[in-house]
């Protein structure tokens, strides 16, 4: 979301020539379990303008699939592996499996991390959908646990979510991350916040850009919580949950800072707050979007504001994962 100069791009083409292209699955050594923490030790070093193919996985467990009716041949041998070998004590205070941390070379706390998703795919043929007693937005009308397993079909990329039913998949990454400030200590993976985490965004999509502030030296980059698509609000607590394969390019910016994650698609300007208020997530997401007009478009910050009224959309990302999560939507295509 911020125009690059030309000298900015020429580094950026010479960094992308000298470019690597890494593999990261999840694996007992491999994954932070339920917590984004500045203590953590990198599993990856990378420098900026790399590559990393991500193979995640679902936030479940093989007994919990298997009560749902997976068969066990179907339930991925990784996610077996972490279950059986991650410690208890290294596990929370959240439930995300998440690849990394990742360290990414040379930046720096007041840095910007852009993330370029570049491609992500479906790791295995299903997905889930659960609700349980004490989460979620209708507990009251809900007073007892579920869980769907829901066919997704590849080829067709649509989940069949019911007979007459058919649902289209537009995968996403539920939690991308950044370690927070060293005093926050091991960060619950469940609240997003400045840090980026569990946004729950479903524009973030193959084709976005996530721009995150850095807080830490080397940013410790995490990923995880793979949905194979969602509504907005993500009411029951779940979207449709399941293993992903991201592609993802990492580019550090020294001359850009930010304060709150940012996206861009190819036709929107995004821009984020969280909040346990909504009231107040919704003033961070505004505020964000008249910042980032003021500052890149050039607009005075009254004509920002009127703008974002008259052409950004305000939806509600998510209202179920303790902070709640607002998203401004602005159109490129209004600007000549």
């Amino acid at each position: 979301m911020k125009a690059i100069s030309v000298v900015a791009a020429a580094l950026c083409f010479a960094a992308a020539a000298h470019a690597e292209t890494f593999t990261l699955n999840a694996a007992p050594d491999t994954v932070a379990w339920g917590n984004y923490d500045a203590s953590a030790k990198p599993v990856l070093h990378i420098k900026s303008g790399d590559t990393v193919v991500f193979r995640t996985l679902l936030t479940n467990s093989p007994k919990g699939l298997a009560k749902a009716g997976v068969a066990d041949a179907d339930i991925e041998q990784a996610l077996k592996d972490v279950f059986d070998k991650v410690p208890l004590s290294a596990r929370g205070p959240g439930g995300h499996i998440l690849n990394g941390p990742v360290y990414i070379d040379g930046a720096e706390p007041g840095d910007t991390l852009e993330i370029r998703i570049d491609k992500i795919e479906l790791a295995i043929p299903y997905a889930y959908n659960a609700f349980r007693y004490g989460a979620g937005l209708m507990t009251d009308e809900f007073p007892y646990a579920r869980m769907k397993i829901i066919p997704l079909d590849r080829k067709k990329m649509v989940a069949h979510f019911a007979p007459g039913i058919d649902i289209p998949l537009h995968p996403f990454f539920g939690s991308m991350g950044v370690a927070p400030p060293p005093d926050f200590g091991k960060y619950d993976s469940a609240p997003p916040t400045m840090i980026g985490g569990n946004m729950d965004n479903k524009e973030l999509v193959a084709g976005t850009t996530l721009y995150l502030p850095v807080f830490n030296k080397g940013a410790l980059f995490e990923i995880g919580d793979g949905h194979a698509g969602q509504g907005n609000g993500e009411v029951d607590i779940t979207a449709m949950e399941t293993s992903l394969i991201g592609t993802l390019t990492f580019i550090v910016h020294h001359d850009m800072h930010i304060k709150y994650p940012r996206a861009e698609t190819p036709k929107f300007y995004i821009a984020m707050g969280f909040d346990d208020d909504l009231s107040i997530a919704t003033h961070k997401a505004v505020r964000e979007m008249i910042d980032f007009l003021v500052s890149d478009k050039h607009m005075s910050r009254d004509d920002a504001y009127m703008l974002t009224s008259v052409a950004g959309d305000v939806d509600v990302t998510e209202i179920v994962d303790h902070n709640k999560g607002v998203h401004v939507m602005m159109p490129k295509g209004i600007f000549r």
